[in-house]
């Protein structure tokens, strides 16, 4: 899909605020309502937008610590590979998981409450799965910048 100026203008806006009514938009644009409403229909249809959500605050949900965790697989073979990204997806606690080249062959963010948790989680769940050979975790300090917008 192609898209326009105005197309990446309108994405950058829903992606600060999709709230805001299609007027509000129209008028920011220089548009018609109707126009606005009939180029997000269009972006949703081709998948431009995936989806709409509620970005929560992990302070006032007790999920603030927050883990990177390198890990390894015994084997990075084809059927290891599916059948921990099978599992993966089931852990509630990996907000993220990316498939990595170089010395790890994935890259997972993790929330939980504490240090406590994140233990029972790697003893319990992650370190419990099979084709695990290692793990290397770092802790967050302080979260300098987080952003869920993709630059256009």
């Amino acid at each position: 899909m192609k898209l326009d100026d105005t197309d990446r203008k309108l994405l950058e806006l829903l992606q600060a605020d999709s709230k805001k009514t299609t007027k509000e938009y129209a008028v920011f644009l220089g548009l018609s309502t109707t126009a606005v409403y009939e180029r997000i229909k269009r972006l949703e249809r081709t998948g431009a937008i995936r989806n709409y959500v509620a970005l929560v605050d992990k302070v006032i949900v007790d999920k603030n610590f927050t883990v990177f965790c390198h890990l390894k697989l015994v084997q990075h073979t084809k059927d290891n590979i599916a059948q921990f990204e099978a599992q993966v997806l089931r852990l509630d606690e990996v907000v993220e998981c990316y498939h990595l080249s170089g010395d790890y062959d994935y890259l997972l963010k993790i929330h939980v409450k504490d240090m406590d948790d994140y233990r029972n989680f790697m003893v319990n769940k992650l370190t419990a799965m099979n084709h695990i050979g290692s793990t290397q975790s770092s802790f967050t300090i302080k979260e300098v910048k987080h952003s869920t917008a993709i630059p256009l």
